[in-house]
């Protein structure tokens, strides 16, 4: 790690500003700079009000755009910082003063490689929104071809130097990160670094608005054809590293209920509509909007849902959600044994741990759930309290799913909002019920077993090239064998055509049979 002058001093204005908001107590957690940190709190008067993670936000905001991400961030990982300080966290605002038209032209002009008025009829000079990565302005575009109709677009400009900025913070982070797992043995389980590595990954991803607008036409493309989901297509002329423009989207904020109501929109039907979006985003697609706060979730004139700010996506492959469903059933049926079960197989629980203790653990922290109305229960909740046995049975835990649960916090959260005697997870029951035939049924072992049968198969040149070329290289001395294993081999490859029959057969057997389970 190299280190400069300058870390020393950054580090004390740092710790000022922390002392300024009452928020050292996050730094003496982290057991660094025991003594900077006690005369600190001997110097100056406390002017902080609040809880712990409403004060640190307060301290990150003044400290700068790349701290206010980095707060974002933690935010997402209740596993590292608990549920209360990770929902004050989520509360950081990312507002900043707005950088100046000019300075956002030049970025515009320099990235398309055109002038501002080759581009558009029309650039709102004031920006609808501001924050420390990027601001959004409004515009009208115009098009060469006059049979092409000029569209209402958002433009998204990446803010002035906040590469550098980020760069210069980046190393302190690491820094500290550093010092923590060499002088606090018990926090190298939440590996520090390998954290802020992910950060860095997270926000390099959302500097580049390319990789926003790549991660928007993608999801588009899973909704394609959805009347329920409205995503801003990508206007890719005029979208570059630090320039993206998508088309303009209007609507109510979700969480307005009077709004909502006034509009005449029916509040259960934009409730299901929202928990079947965020189902198939999960379980169909495996691909998820990682920010689906309020502010960027809307409903539109038709009764549609809207969404903005794609930098923050999840992503869940198909044996993650399979987990995720077995967790599910497991759960609704109370069988703890088999949540752990499924927890182990997942290689969430590391060797030497007790499953039956595990399991007797998650008895603990499930069966009071289940004792509540229906409509109180939080799923979002009873999952970041299975995250926080972490810490008990050193588990490790995917950031894709604290990610996720962040998000079913959100969502049951505006649920709620909307209208308090509604279960959001019970209105996606059907699709869920539908996914987990489709994916644990007989129809999908049966399905499995042929498509790994098919593997294997496609598989089996390969292997068998690979023992014929061990032959050769015995045969002219590159390697000693013993004859009965040469003789092994020769056979192997006499016969593969008969194998190859015998699986085709069986594979043959295998979809015959899935098509007289889905008769």
């Amino acid at each position: 790690m190299r280190h400069t002058l300058r870390l020393p001093f950054r580090l004390l204005t740092i710790a000022r500003v922390l002392r300024r908001h009452d928020a050292l107590s996050a730094v003496e957690a982290l057991g660094i700079y025991p003594t900077l940190i006690a005369l600190l709190r001997r110097v100056g008067g406390r002017t902080g009000s609040g809880r712990p993670g409403q004060k640190l936000a307060r301290a990150l905001t003044e400290l700068g755009p790349s701290f206010i991400k980095f707060g974002q961030f933690l935010a997402t990982r209740a596993d590292l910082i608990g549920e209360q300080m990770a929902a004050d966290l989520s509360e950081l605002q990312d507002r900043l003063p707005a950088f100046s038209f000019e300075e956002a032209r030049d970025i515009l002009e320099s990235e398309l490689g055109r002038p501002l008025d080759d581009l558009f009829d029309h650039f709102e000079q004031k920006p609808i929104s501001a924050a420390s990565i990027a601001q959004v302005h409004f515009a009208i575009t115009r098009e060469e071809d006059p049979e092409i109709e000029s569209r209402e677009v958002a433009v998204k400009v990446l803010r002035p130097g906040i590469e550098s900025a980020f760069e210069r913070d980046l190393q302190l982070f690491y820094y500290l990160a550093y010092l923590v797992e060499r002088t606090q043995p018990r926090l190298r389980r939440f590996k520090p670094v390998e954290v802020v590595g992910l950060f860095e990954e997270t926000v390099r991803t959302e500097m580049d608005l390319r990789m926003e607008a790549a991660a928007a036409s993608e999801l588009g493309e899973n909704f394609e054809g959805d009347p329920d989901y409205q995503v801003p297509a990508v206007d890719w002329e005029r979208t570059a590293r630090r320039v993206m423009t998508q088309s303009r989207l209007s609507g109510i904020r979700l969480d307005d209920r009077q709004a909502l109501l006034a509009a005449g929109h029916d509040l259960t039907e934009v409730l299901r509509k929202a928990s079947a979006i965020f189902f198939n985003q999960v379980f169909r697609d495996g691909f998820f909007h990682g920010d689906q706060h309020p502010g960027n979730m809307f409903v539109t004139a038709d009764g549609g849902i809207g969404a903005v700010d794609f930098g923050i996506m999840g992503r869940l492959d198909h044996r993650t959600r399979t987990f995720l469903a077995d967790m599910l059933l497991a759960t609704l049926a109370r069988d703890y044994r088999r949540l752990a079960q499924v927890q182990v197989d997942a290689g969430y629980l590391p060797p030497g741990q007790s499953m039956d203790l595990y399991a007797q653990a998650l008895r603990a922290v499930c069966e009071p759930i289940f004792g509540r109305p229906l409509a109180r229960i939080s799923f979002a909740r009873l999952l970041g309290q299975l995250f926080r046995l972490t810490e008990s049975f050193n588990l490790s835990v995917q950031p894709q799913l604290v990610l996720l649960q962040k998000n079913m916090l959100m969502a049951e959260g505006v649920s709620r909002h909307l209208d308090p005697s509604l279960n959001i997870w019970v209105l996606a029951e059907p699709l869920i019920t539908d996914w987990m035939r489709a994916h644990r049924g007989p129809q999908a072992r049966v399905r499995d077993a042929g498509q790994s049968m098919i593997e294997g198969l496609e598989r089996l040149p390969a292997t068998l090239a690979q023992m014929e070329s061990i032959v050769q290289q015995a045969a002219v001395g590159g390697l000693r064998l013993h004859p009965e294993t040469v003789a092994a081999f020769t056979d192997a490859k006499r016969q593969a055509a008969g194998i190859r029959r015998a699986m085709l057969l069986a594979a043959l057997a295998l979809l015959l049979a899935a098509g007289a389970l889905l008769l």
